[in-house]
């Protein structure tokens, strides 16, 4: 009787579920993962997009997993169970692509941070890239970055003509932390390319406090997605069910209205233009008189012994940063001439301290912290990215901040609407 109802309700009272607005062109995607490395959103997000695939032209499933284990043989997996839950969706809608056609796609990416200059060698995934955005098309290729934007800097430094040809939405935040380097490497090169760096708003994704009783993540597994098909089943894997899914606004953006328009609502955010990405170079150790800026690019220079059997760009030390969640370890890199060099990008509102500390003889242990404000992007400064026209970010209003997150409302305020359509898809897989 619950799953009648359920039907019931779904079909009954589709216009009211859906504030979605038609995307006018199929749009040619490419999705850049670190499913399967430290954390397991990513496998929720690839449910939802195999679930959703029928409203993309899919050019590239690429592994880029910064942290961790992740590989393409992950993103193959949750394939699988698509093909098996396949029959029944094609039920309900038809431009399902085959399995077999995703399976071509899926790609190896780079494992591991790139060094600090911020590109390394060509990998399976950054060729694709490249090959996918030179195509003949009247649309741009929009690449989906759900993790480190190590790939993506690789395939510019390789073919710097594609960033005319390509459209990033990247979920940045804890990604920006964890893959600052590549970062770094493409608002410093490719100013024109046209980015959606989404530090904050995604989180309104998580927030669903706002949402009724059966929607929220401890509920919505058992009230919509449980028995529901072999994607169904794998889902309760992740999280225990709880619906988190941070990488599943950029998808929702192309779902829902013109994506070539930033400045609108969507299920997936929306945001304003910035010209700057703020940058803090430091050539000595910080103290609390030092402040920078959430998701800024924090830069530490110093001196120390000088090596000649160490080749330039290599890690030789590493920064133990103390912060709210407790110790992290980062790696550091000899720039060469004795000159030492790391990037950071701290996440969120905090003093860190941190200790800087090396193998190589003669090298002095460095020590230091600094305090981190919440007011992205903040007022530029000379050692600032300038960015292009065409780079977007979390709109600022203090009305939409969800906590600390900016911007986290034009998320949030969709999430009811985004959950009850995904389970009426959910229900054709009964």
């Amino acid at each position: 009787m619950k799953k009648i109802a359920l039907l019931a309700f779904l079909f009954a009272f589709p216009a009211a579920l859906m504030a979605q607005k038609p995307v006018p062109v199929k749009p040619r995607i490419l999705i850049s993962t670190d499913i399967g490395g430290t954390d397991p959103d990513d496998n929720q997000s690839m449910a939802h997009f195999l679930m959703y695939s029928n409203l993309f032209n899919t050019e590239g499933l690429v592994s880029s997993p910064s942290y961790g284990a992740g590989s393409k043989q992950n993103i193959l997996t949750m394939i699988d169970l698509y093909e098996k839950d396949l029959p029944k969706l094609q039920q309900h809608a038809k431009g399902y692509p085959t399995p077999d056609a995703l399976r071509a796609i899926c790609k190896q990416g780079r494992h591991g941070l790139v060094p600090y200059v911020g590109y390394a060698t060509p990998t399976e995934g950054s060729d694709w890239i490249i090959k996918c955005a030179k195509k003949k098309s009247d649309q741009p290729l929009w690449v989906l970055v759900w993790g480190g934007l190590d790939d993506v800097a690789q395939a510019l430094h390789d073919a710097p003509e594609i960033q005319t040809k390509i459209k990033v939405y990247w979920i940045g935040g804890p990604n920006k932390k964890w893959g600052v380097n590549g970062y770094a490497y493409i608002a410093k090169n490719f100013p024109k390319l046209w980015f959606i760096e989404d530090n904050g708003s995604y989180n309104g994704f998580f927030s669903d406090g706002d949402d009724k009783e059966t929607l929220r993540d401890k509920n919505y597994y058992d009230e919509y997605i449980k028995g529901n098909g072999y994607l169904g089943k794998d889902f309760k894997k992740y999280y225990g069910g709880s619906v988190k899914m941070g990488d599943t606004p950029s998808l929702l953006y192309m779902m829902d209205g013109d994506p070539a328009n930033p400045f609108k609502e969507s299920w997936g955010g929306s945001f304003v233009k910035f010209n700057h990405s703020p940058r803090f170079v430091f050539n000595r150790n910080t103290t609390t008189a030092d402040t920078v800026t959430v998701y800024s690019v924090m830069e530490l220079h110093f001196k120390g012994p000088v090596v000649n059997n160490i080749p330039a760009d290599s890690v030789c030390f590493t920064l133990t940063m103390h912060a709210k969640i407790g110790e992290q370890k980062w790696p550091g890199y000899y720039l060469g001439n004795g000159q030492y060099a790391i990037k950071y990008s701290p996440k969120q509102t905090e003093t860190l301290s941190y200790k800087i500390t090396s193998p190589i003889p003669g090298f002095t242990e460095q020590s230091g912290e600094f305090v981190v404000n919440n007011m992205w992007p903040g007022k530029n400064s000379k050692d600032d990215y300038q960015l292009g026209i065409n780079w977007y970010t979390d709109r600022p209003d203090a009305s939409l901040f969800y906590g600390i997150q900016q911007g986290a409302r034009t998320v949030s305020k969709w999430r009811s609407d985004v959950l009850m359509d995904w389970a009426k898809r959910w229900a054709w897989l009964q």
